[in-house]
């Protein structure tokens, strides 16, 4: 097993982590269009490229992956969210709620991570606990959330590269 216990629970908390960060974006967005004199909400629906997902399904998404991984990985099944979010605020809730089911799953619960068996339903076949969390919940999270950095930054959002990373743990040497 290339994971032990903790690296699951570590593995999520860093997915956390990035999550979080997107947070820190919009509150540069609400500021840039309080500043700007426009209405936030139309940075919702922008996108990179006429194909993708805007910011609010990039939102939705990497929430989506965060709470599945959690939930997958623990045992559970994952809590439901709707995908209605119109405003700013709303997708702020929709990252606390995940946010919050996250922080409550107990380290222990991922004891059995690893054996999980779980089936996404884009993928052929099933996958084991370690190739989920591997191949699919990181890679998409951290994909999603650069996502949103890029169409924020892409739209004026002062968004820095401490940014996407998030609060960072230092302490004098």
């Amino acid at each position: 097993m290339l994971l032990e216990i903790p690296m699951y629970a570590q593995a999520i908390a860093q997915c956390v982590q990035a999550v979080k960060s997107m947070e820190t974006y919009l509150d540069k967005a609400e500021r840039l269009a309080d500043a700007k004199k426009f209405d936030v909400g139309i940075l919702l629906s922008t996108r990179l490229a006429p194909d993708m997902g805007g910011l609010l399904y990039q939102i939705q998404s990497a929430c989506d992956y965060l709470k599945g991984g959690a939930a997958w990985l623990s045992g559970q099944q994952p809590p439901q969210h709707e995908d209605n979010e119109q405003t700013l605020d709303e997708a702020r809730a929709r990252i606390r709620k995940t946010i919050d089911f996250v922080e409550s799953v107990a380290a222990d619960r991922y004891a059995d991570a690893a054996g999980q068996i779980v089936k996404v339903t884009w993928v052929p076949g099933k996958l084991t606990g370690e190739n989920y969390l591997l191949q699919i919940v990181i890679p998409n999270i951290y994909f999603h959330v650069a996502m949103a950095y890029a169409i924020l930054r892409t739209n004026g959002v002062d968004l820095k590269k401490l940014d996407f990373i998030g609060p960072v743990n230092a302490f004098d040497a």
